[in-house]
């Protein structure tokens, strides 16, 4: 889907999830990370992976991140918990030219906002070749670890880094992600799995795209962003 010029024109920050967003669906690093929550669980509850992942899950859609859920009903050290989890390989990354010349052509601010952790969306960025791209990481540990799609985890991020969300636009792979931000005058942009991409997700993870809050879809960053460079010069 190419976006019309014309939108983005009073956009001046450009805002981009991590995880399946600024890497494709179809990598494996996700599937790696949430098998390392698993585990982290089956070490801390002293139970078997099956009985476990009803509860992860069920963490990850109240809480916003099974962290969350950990955190406030059975007092996890959080510190340790990011650590953890996010120590896998992601070698399997491949260095992505042309997304980083697309968004390098983007006039403004560039900025990260994850629920995960700082040290995370570095090396995760610097394997795809992009984090010399970004001015800044707001991560779950500046949102004090409130989570996306939690509306204190936007206007969090809002104040620290003075954002004005009428002149900014957000990149995301949950449509859950895009409600407050498009409630506050962010442009909305759904990243989707590519059509030859399955990727595991929760029902309530999977969207068509056509929700109110959703101001624009594409399955293919790259391309997405390229559109848009008239507008940036």
């Amino acid at each position: 889907m190419t976006a019309p010029h014309q939108h983005f024109k009073q956009i001046d920050t450009w805002v981009f999830d991590l995880d399946n967003t600024l890497y494709p669906h179809s990598a494996d690093l996700w599937p790696k990370i949430d098998a390392r929550i698993t585990l982290f669980m089956m070490r801390l509850f002293g139970m078997d992976a099956l009985s476990l992942r009803a509860l992860q899950k069920y963490y990850y859609l109240r809480y916003g991140t099974t962290l969350r859920g950990l955190m406030l009903e059975h007092d996890v050290n959080a510190l340790e918990f990011l650590e953890y989890v996010h120590d896998v390989d992601r070698s399997s990354l491949q260095t992505n030219h042309s997304l980083a010349q697309a968004i390098a052509n983007l006039p403004g601010r560039k900025l990260i906002l994850t629920n995960g952790s700082r040290e995370h969306a570095v090396k995760t960025a610097r394997q795809i070749g992009i984090s010399h791209l970004f001015e800044d990481i707001f991560d779950i540990v500046a949102a004090d670890f409130i989570a996306k799609p939690a509306a204190e985890a936007y206007e969090r991020f809002f104040a620290h880094l003075k954002i004005n969300p009428k002149r900014a636009a957000l990149f995301e792979d949950l449509e859950r992600n895009l409600i407050v931000p498009h409630q506050h005058g962010m442009t909305t942009i759904l990243v989707m799995p590519s059509p030859d991409q399955s990727p595991e997700r929760e029902d309530w993870e999977v969207s068509n795209g056509d929700a109110p809050h959703i101001d624009f879809v594409t399955d293919d960053l790259t391309n997405f962003l390229e559109a848009l460079r008239p507008c940036s010069g």
